[in-house]
């Protein structure tokens, strides 16, 4: 088990620094459990209208109505960075017309049906820093 250097400390962020953060960023992950195991899918995605909404080469029909979407920004030479996480039931996006623009602004993976837009409404947010402890 590895333990942070004694320089550095972890902060917990507010909420609100934390969708702040996710909004800074572009790239992350989506998280949930399929037949007892935990699946992890890479995402693009997008914060609007206080959603987040994810492209992700996740199965639409493998998508459980609960998940957890993270995005960190975490510097290997230094140890420093942040990290947030989002949870909360999701929807897939299958309306051509919603999806159109998604699918323009957020970089795909692949297409077919492995390309799937993903609407997510928060029910929990939270983040922390990762910072260098001051002497």
């Amino acid at each position: 088990m590895s333990t942070l250097p004694a320089s550095l400390r972890m902060v917990e962020v507010s909420g609100t620094e934390a969708l702040w953060l996710l909004e800074g960023s572009a790239l992350g992950r989506l998280v949930y459990s399929r037949q007892d195991l935990t699946v992890i899918r890479p995402g693009h995605h997008t914060w609007e209208y206080g959603r987040l909404v994810v492209r992700t080469p996740a199965p639409a029909a493998a998508v459980p109505f609960n998940v957890t979407y993270h995005v960190d920004e975490i510097r290997a030479a230094t140890g420093t960075g942040w990290s947030v996480t989002v949870a909360g039931p999701a929807d897939v996006i299958t309306d051509p017309d919603e999806a159109a623009p998604y699918r323009r602004t957020l970089s795909g993976w692949m297409h077919g049906p492995h390309d799937t837009l993903l609407r997510l409404h928060p029910a929990t947010v939270s983040g922390f820093r990762l910072a260098r402890a001051r002497a």
